[in-house]
């Protein structure tokens, strides 16, 4: 049932700290939940890539028939990276999560970032007006969904540690149930970040390997999200084997691939081989 998924999800993030893997397509959803995982995510940058599009270049519209998908293919909770919420104004972020949320998603993202190079985030009091007009749409839905709000100038290049724990202090208070500074490595600056925000919970995106899982629980890490890298693995393996096609005529990309059996019995039937 999916008021179960809303409870399941709110308590993975009040105590210990788990994974969340971010599929792009409804095969991905599918094994990553068969693998165990507790939750998943969606991923911006993998969805666009798989429609041929650079990374916040699909429309709202596009990306609200993708958490339908994803939603409808598994009996996980599934989050929704949802962007800067295809708005600018808080009116505009109220009506797209509304709609976002009527898709089943049992949690929803909004970043600070304006896709404009000249003036690269919100200021802060917008910021906050925006996380707080998601907040009220998530109220007003009635369903007690997670609500994300990301801090993006690390990603940016545009701020540092302490814009990052001033931005996130204003975001919990203006109803944010996780926070996230994509960026953020150092193991000094995650767990000062974690006793900023404390008791809300704090997501942290691993997209190289320097960490663990027990490391970043350690530091009171909740949520371990891993963006687009799952669907940067799959596009360096094709891509590599693709361009060995191309340039040499090789197919030594060919070698130690799943077979065909293999992926058969991880989607439900045997096939042909």
């Amino acid at each position: 049932m999916m008021a179960d998924r809303y409870q399941a999800f709110q308590q993975l993030h009040r105590s210990g700290c788990f994974v969340i893997p971010n599929p792009w397509d409804v095969g991905t959803a599918r094994a990553l939940q068969k693998l165990g995982f507790k939750a998943l995510a969606t991923t911006s940058s993998g969805f666009a890539w798989s429609q041929g599009l650079p990374d916040n270049q699909v429309a709202l519209e596009s990306v609200l028939r993708h958490l339908e998908a994803i939603v409808g293919s598994v009996e996980l909770p599934v989050s929704a990276d949802f962007e800067a919420c295809f708005a600018v104004e808080p009116d505009g972020v109220y009506d797209n999560v509304s709609l976002a949320l009527k898709t089943g998603i049992c949690g929803v993202s909004i970043e600070d970032s304006t896709q404009n190079a000249n003036a690269p985030l919100f200021d802060l009091p917008a910021a906050t007006d925006r996380v707080r007009a998601a907040r009220q749409a998530i109220d007003d839905f009635g369903k007690p969904a997670v609500l994300t709000a990301r801090y993006e100038g690390l990603l940016l290049g545009v701020g540092d540690i302490n814009d990052a724990k001033q931005r996130l202090i204003a975001y919990a208070a203006a109803g944010a149930d996780c926070l996230y500074a994509p960026a953020v490595r150092a193991d000094g600056e995650i767990e000062s970040i974690v006793r900023a925000v404390e008791p809300k919970a704090v997501n942290v995106l691993v997209s190289a390997n320097f960490t663990s899982v027990e490391r970043l629980a350690e530091l009171g890490v909740r949520r371990i999200s891993v963006g687009g890298s799952l669907a940067r693995c799959a596009w360096t393996s094709f891509l590599e084997a693709a361009r060995a096609i191309a340039v040499s005529g090789s197919f030594s990309g060919l070698d130690g691939l799943a077979t065909n059996a293999m992926l058969n019995k991880l989607h439900g039937e045997e096939g042909r081989s």
